[in-house]
């Protein structure tokens, strides 16, 4: 078995393997090998300005000739108007956004050959990004680490997968080739891992963020605003516990993100200050699952694996349950 989906030659690609493009975590060397091994690498560049998504783009290219893409938050405007002409010039094959539609720039990206997909969180969302001419969406469950919603990832996909006509991928608590074989079955195309590429040797996060993910259990995660004044969820700490009992204190985003990098707290890819107790540290609650810290290439190809012996498993299954045999 060979597994491949239609959105593997859109996007140019052998595996349904797609990295988040996590702010701060998928720099330059995490997105070449995931993108060198077959997969999806795709830069966190949330909040960074032209210059350096101009310096990481060009580190991505000096280590693969493979395509990969950019991921900007739609809700901070001004920063993507900034630097969409950055990503064109530098050789995104696309563009994703988070937290919002990117409506101002998907004309400029398609006139460029650029595909543009959204992170959604809700059936609403994943339509709107289609009727502004989005190429695919993530559907991403409640479960996923970072900014999320509020729906679980098996009652969202799905739903997506019906309310649109362009490519979907799951996202969620996915961290082996169980989930990718689970995407699958939900109608997904691939899926969209971030949490789990956290824990690998090339992510930029600091080795106690990678420590803590190995070490985290079922239930150590939580939803908080009190990291960007957006529901965030991540890896339980005595910040996190402070801010539950003092939420009418939280500022809308991007006021309470300012206060928290004021405070020290946004620091999880700096081994000199991240603090157990303090530092924001995105995670899905699939982390429970996560034992190692592979290097990323192996982590895509073990993922596509697992899946391909899952679903032949499945197959023989359904096999041998059918009438005659």
């Amino acid at each position: 078995m060979t597994l491949r989906t239609p959105i593997c030659e859109r996007f140019g690609i052998e595996h349904p393997v797609f990295l988040a493009g996590m702010g701060e975590v998928a720099f330059a060397e995490l997105v070449a090998a995931v993108s060198e091994a077959g997969g999806y690498g795709v830069l966190g560049m949330a909040t960074s300005p032209p210059e350096r998504i101009r310096e990481q783009m060009r580190a991505v290219r000096a280590r693969t000739a493979r395509p990969f893409g950019v991921d900007m938050l739609a809700a901070l405007p001004e920063l993507v108007e900034a630097a969409i002409d950055v990503i064109v010039e530098e050789g995104a094959s696309c563009f994703v956004a988070g937290l919002g539609v990117p409506a101002p720039v998907i004309a400029r990206c398609h006139a460029a050959g650029v595909q543009v997909m959204v992170v959604c969180g809700k059936v609403d969302h994943a339509r709107r990004a289609e009727d502004a001419g989005c190429d695919a969406v993530v559907a991403q469950g409640t479960e996923a680490g970072g900014h999320t919603g509020q729906i679980a990832g098996m009652a969202l996909v799905p739903q997506i997968v019906d309310a649109v006509g362009i490519p979907v991928l799951a996202a969620g608590a996915i961290v082996d080739g169980r989930g990718l074989a689970a995407a699958l079955a939900l109608g997904a195309q691939g899926v969209w891992m971030g949490t789990r590429f956290i824990a690998t040797r090339e992510a930029r996060a600091a080795k106690l963020y990678k420590e803590r993910l190995v070490a985290a259990r079922d239930d150590g995660t939580e939803i908080t605003r009190s990291y960007s004044g957006k529901p965030m969820r991540v890896l339980r700490n005595a910040w996190v516990d402070e801010w539950r009992a003092r939420g009418s204190d939280i500022q809308p985003f991007p006021l309470q993100m300012a206060a928290a990098a004021r405070a020290g707290a946004l620091g999880f890819a700096d081994d000199a200050t991240a603090d157990p107790e303090r530092t924001c540290m995105p995670a899905g609650q699939g982390a429970g699952a996560i034992h190692d810290v592979p290097a990323a290439g192996d982590l895509v190809r073990s993922v596509v694996a697992e899946a391909e012996r899952v679903l032949r498993r499945i197959g023989a299954l359904a096999e041998a349950g059918a009438p005659g045999s």
